[in-house]
């Protein structure tokens, strides 16, 4: 039986197991069969639950992350970050422990009902930090010890947070390799002043980070490369033609670093750390300008206008004289000159391309993403579903179409392991021009 997850509709990081599926059916609405697991006790999430569907009054888990290390031969720590609001009120330590339970459940795989492993975690402000950072956002990390199961090399775990109060429930799944194969199974990039690891790939340039094992304890070297590329960013979702082959990289600097030891990059770029120079995959970070995920330069701004600007608009921005004056002349001209319209269009669209940038930089820009591009235009879905290799965002209603789906399939790479490529189709066009239309008019204003 195929495990289904419901997640709220800002929590972005999820997806569904869907089968065969014409065309039509990508675009048109279906409903997702979903039945609760009676059999599964208390302390374990019903997997297949749909999470209740937040009141505004209330405090309610806006997105969910997780990711896991391994601790020692028997035991795997497992993070995870939760924005948690109350209106616009972020949560703090003590609102969350005391308004909230989280339990968990650990199965073989996505398609099994075997449990591995359940518990309850306890919620202390031992075990639950609040963190506030431009990279991060103001989120609670909770983090706990997941021991081992006996002969189990994978698996995937359903953490279900739930509010006591009013029994509202948010699932995050998190697939496990208790078996540890890869560099990020044993080591991640911590922030020094928290010690708790990132879970976004990207840092600003010159910042202090540091590279560890859960306890902080080993100390090697790692081979250190950077890639001074201008990644694409993503096409038309209703644009089918088969994707170039991808560019080969040049490593423009080779470096070595100690784990355990505070250090700082302080060139922008794309960076590629190895334990050993013949290894497939290692651990990818993007070094940003000082101000990402925000973008404040001229030249950088113009970029992303280009999901809902024209060619003939966007090459006349590239080779403007003055990127400043050309950028504002833009907006004001898609408004009509009216320029309270013009401000309100230009926070609302900047501030999705800066979550973009927060919730899906892999080894590009966020912005520059599939999902990057399908946030930015349509906003946060409002549901998502998702299966290991697969994430569905659920749009209940945009443009004349009651029910939109877009489906991504997961494409890791030496880098990262979380990095999604659309399925595109041409019939995405009466749901996408509309809203592109939308914001070209000023009546997007968030």
């Amino acid at each position: 039986m195929r495990i289904a997850i419901i997640l709220l509709c800002a929590a972005l990081l999820g997806a569904c197991a869907s089968g065969k599926r014409s065309k039509q059916a990508e675009i048109k609405s279906r409903q997702t069969e979903r039945t609760a697991d009676q059999s599964a006790p208390r302390s374990a999430p019903a997997p297949s639950q749909p999470a209740a569907q937040p009141t505004p009054a209330g405090w309610r888990v806006v997105s969910t992350k997780g990711r896991f290390l391994g601790k020692d031969s028997s035991t795997v720590r497992v993070y995870m970050n939760l924005m948690v609001r109350k209106g616009n009120e972020p949560a703090t330590v003590e609102d969350f422990t005391s308004r909230f339970m989280l339990n968990y459940v650990v199965y073989p795989d996505y398609n099994s009902r075997e449990r591995l492993a359940y518990g309850n975690v306890p919620l202390t402000a031992e075990s639950v930090v609040r963190e506030t950072s431009p990279e991060a956002g103001d989120v609670l990390t909770i983090f706990f010890d997941v021991k081992k199961p006996a002969n189990a090399i994978n698996g995937v775990m359903l953490a279900e947070v739930t509010e006591i109060s009013s029994g509202r429930k948010v699932l995050n799944d998190l697939p496990i390799r208790f078996k540890a194969v890869k560099l990020s199974d044993r080591f991640a990039l911590f922030n020094p002043k928290s010690k708790l690891p990132q879970q976004q790939h990207f840092v600003n340039a010159g910042d202090t980070i540091i590279i560890r094992d859960v306890e902080g304890a080993v100390s090697k070297s790692l081979h250190l490369y950077r890639y001074r590329h201008d990644f694409d960013p993503a096409q038309s979702p209703m644009n089918t033609t088969p994707r170039p082959a991808p560019k080969v990289l040049g490593v423009d600097t080779a470096m070595t670093v100690m784990t355990n030891q505070p250090f700082s990059l302080p060139e922008e770029g794309l960076y590629y750390f190895l334990e050993d120079t013949a290894d497939a995959y290692g651990l990818g970070l993007v070094v940003a300008d000082h101000r990402f995920p925000k973008l404040t330069r001229p030249e950088k701004l113009i970029k992303p206008i280009m999901y809902v600007s024209t060619s003939t608009e966007i090459n006349s921005l590239n080779t403007a004289a003055d990127f400043k004056k050309a950028l504002d002349r833009y907006w004001l001209t898609l408004m009509a000159g009216d320029q309270n319209l013009a401000k309100g269009a230009i926070r609302a669209y900047y501030g999705r391309v800066e979550e973009a940038n927060r919730l899906f930089t892999t080894y590009k820009e966020g912005w520059k993403t599939d999902k990057g591009m399908i946030y930015i235009v349509l906003g946060p879905p409002d549901r998502v579903q998702r299966s290991r290799d697969r994430e569905v965002w659920v749009y209940n209603q945009r443009a004349n179409v009651s029910e939109i789906n877009f489906t991504f399939n997961r494409k890791p790479n030496q880098f990262v392991e979380d990095h999604y490529e659309l399925v595109r189709y041409v019939e995405y066009q009466p749901v996408w021009y509309p809203v592109v239309e939308a914001w070209r008019t000023g009546a997007i204003r968030e």
